[in-house]
Parts: structure tokens; C-alpha cells; sequence
């Protein structure tokens, strides 16, 4: 195994960790921006508001893609085994 199969494996690494992480930052980012637009609306300040609506998403958001989150770390996990297989004999 050289550095340049090293490189492309990280570089499958992060890319494969943004994909199955982002559809609940995006998840967790929107839930932020709804709210903060309805304390600014509304002059209410209290952290929970912020903090339970974002809990309870970002757990249904979860529960709703967690088969897709699995298969695309398996199907990730799977391919690198056979990369390293393939290059590093």
C-alpha cells in the first residue's frame, strides 16, 4: 500500500462520513433557524425552546434514516476491504 491509496482512502473516509452526517446537520441547522426566527418574532429567550425541539428532530431524523445511514457505512466498509485487499498484497 503507497501514499497515494492511503490519501484516496482518507479522502473516501470523510467523504463518506459528510454524506451520512449532513442530513442531520442540515436537519439540526434548519430546527436552529426556525426557531431563533420565531424568538425574535415572539421576544421569548428561553434556552429550552431552543434545545428540545432540536433533540426531538435530530432523534426523529435518526430513527428515520438510520437503515440508509447503515447500509452506506457497510457498503463504505465493505469496498475499502476489498480496495485493501486488491492493493495491499
Amino acid at each position: 500500500m503507497n501514499e497515494a491509496m492511503v490519501v484516496f482512502l482518507l479522502r473516501r473516509m470523510l467523504v463518506t462520513g459528510l454524506i451520512v452526517v449532513s442530513p442531520m446537520l442540515l436537519t439540526a441547522m434548519a430546527v436552529g433557524l426556525i426557531i431563533s426566527i420565531l424568538q425574535a418574532v415572539t421576544s421569548i429567550r428561553d434556552m429550552t425552546l431552543t434545545i428540545i425541539p432540536k433533540i426531538l428532530t435530530l432523534l426523529g431524523i435518526l430513527l428515520w434514516l438510520l437503515p440508509w445511514m447503515l447500509n452506506v457505512i457497510v457498503s463504505y466498509t465493505y469496498e475499502t476491504f476489498e480496495w485493501v485487499k486488491y492493493f495491499g498484497s
